[in-house]
């Protein structure tokens, strides 16, 4: 079993003026690669918080963060960049879409900020995602559920090594809820891609092979 990412007495305090806030205090736990894990908690507890400091997109005040072996705790903004860019996909909990270009370009666009523009790429993770006949429409011609579809299309293109899902059903009925949680899987296996998924549902909880509370 390869440990893809690993945290070592992990902290996070918040400072606003002279008020700190802890959020999160000494977090020890380890994901192995392929893995589908879900963290789990009630809102407010922290798991984004902990997300976006395992996904690089914010620093903690102490404790370590291991990635596929390497420390990465304190790269410097470029290299943490390149990482995010290269091996890590996002669906975040407001989906982040641009809204005034088509979900094809939505794609293309996120492609070509890695110089990777392989049409091919594009229409085969559109058809993964049931999204083909959606191609030209923009993100607001589009239900909420399209919409979280298009997200993690975005997301896995690429092919990262693991992929964050911040409360990916958050925002969706039962029935949306149900198709996101069996596309997340689906990628899950077809890719063999880490999935780290963020929620306080435990039925999407459920669907992962682990649950950290």
């Amino acid at each position: 079993m390869t440990i893809l990412l690993k945290t070592e007495k992990l902290c996070k305090t918040f400072r606003t003026g002279r008020l700190d806030t802890p959020v999160l205090f000494d977090i020890d736990f380890q994901i192995a690669r392929g893995e589908f894990v879900a963290i789990m908690g009630p809102s407010g507890c922290g798991k984004s918080t902990l997300m976006h400091i395992m996904g690089l997109m914010l620093s903690a005040s102490s404790g370590r963060v291991r990635f596929d072996g390497h420390d990465v705790t304190c790269l410097p903004p470029a290299a943490r960049a390149r990482l995010r860019r290269d091996r890590i996909g996002f669906v975040f909990q407001r989906l982040n879409l641009l809204p005034t270009v088509s979900a094809y370009q939505n794609l293309a666009l996120a492609q070509r900020v890695r110089r990777r523009v392989l049409d091919g790429e594009i229409s085969d993770i559109l058809a993964a995602v049931d999204m083909t006949d959606k191609a030209n429409c923009k993100p607001g011609q589009l239900s909420i559920g399209q919409q979280q579809r298009l997200a993690v299309a975005r997301a896995v293109i690429h092919q990262p090594a693991v992929v964050f899902a911040d409360e990916p059903t958050g925002n969706l009925d039962s029935a949306n809820a149900r198709r996101i949680l069996e596309l997340l899987a689906d990628v899950h296996q077809r890719f063999n891609i880490t999935i780290i998924m963020v929620t306080h549902s435990l039925s999407a909880a459920q669907t992962a092979d682990k649950e950290i509370d």
